[in-house]
């Protein structure tokens, strides 16, 4: 016998939608973090890496708040927002991430800079993902014009922002090290990137698992004829 499946209880409130972004803010945002299908990337890491593909988060453009009532008082919407042992469905239900509910800020929270936001994303969204206690907030700027830095993050201690360290490998690579997601992020010739450190590799991406695959096929082609040509002599 089939026992239907009981929906999930509606969510008491729905977060609005965010104010429509500046076309200078949505293009680089889209370029740095879902044209090369980063956030996929991410995702399909995390999953790979821990095995709780019900329990991680990584999203963007909806609202961070503490509680549903403090929404108008203290409220922002990250260019990327990643979590862990959360509930996404939760998040899809309020239209945003909402601490009281979740039970904890999210790991982790970046921007990326554009004229139109590079002042707010050093200054007033800082002080506000502190006062929100999310524990790392990583900035990213590809030419270093609109924060001042290229690559720059902060990680919380007792209740303050602190710099994290970032490291110049070469002339046109920066990186640093997130402890939240135990992933190098670099600025590599104007491009953001994120390296496994156990392995000093990027991340898997839809190219390197095709090269992957492509690899591996040509392998196993190699063989097969290897073991024709054994066979025939």
């Amino acid at each position: 016998m089939t026992t239907a499946k009981t929906p999930p209880a509606p969510a008491r409130f729905r977060l609005p939608d965010p104010p429509e972004r500046e076309v200078d803010e949505k293009m680089t945002s889209f370029d740095h973090l879902h044209r090369l299908g980063n956030a996929h990337h991410l995702l399909q890491h995390f999953i790979a890496r821990d095995g709780r593909p019900q329990a991680t988060l990584v999203a963007a453009d909806r609202w961070i708040v503490a509680e549903p009532g403090s929404y108008r008082e203290l409220a922002r919407y990250p260019d990327l927002l990643i979590a862990f042992g959360v509930d996404p469905e939760l998040y899809e239900a309020h239209n945003g991430y909402v601490i009281s509910e979740q039970g904890k800020p999210p790991e982790f929270v970046l921007e990326v800079a554009s004229a139109s936001t590079g002042a707010a994303d050093i200054g007033a969204k800082r002080r506000d993902y502190e006062r929100l206690g999310v524990p790392e907030y990583w900035r990213f700027d590809e030419t270093g014009e609109h924060h001042g830095a290229r690559l720059a993050g902060d990680r919380l201690v007792a209740g303050r922002y602190e710099p994290f360290p970032v490291e110049r490998l070469a002339d046109d690579v920066l990186q640093g090290y997130s402890p939240a997601l135990d992933l190098h992020l670099r600025w590599e010739q104007g491009q953001l990137t994120w390296h496994d450190p156990a392995t000093g590799r990027h991340i898997a991406t839809f190219q390197s698992e095709r090269e992957r695959a492509d690899a591996a096929e040509a392998r196993i082609r190699e063989l097969e004829a290897e073991l024709r040509r054994r066979q025939s002599e």
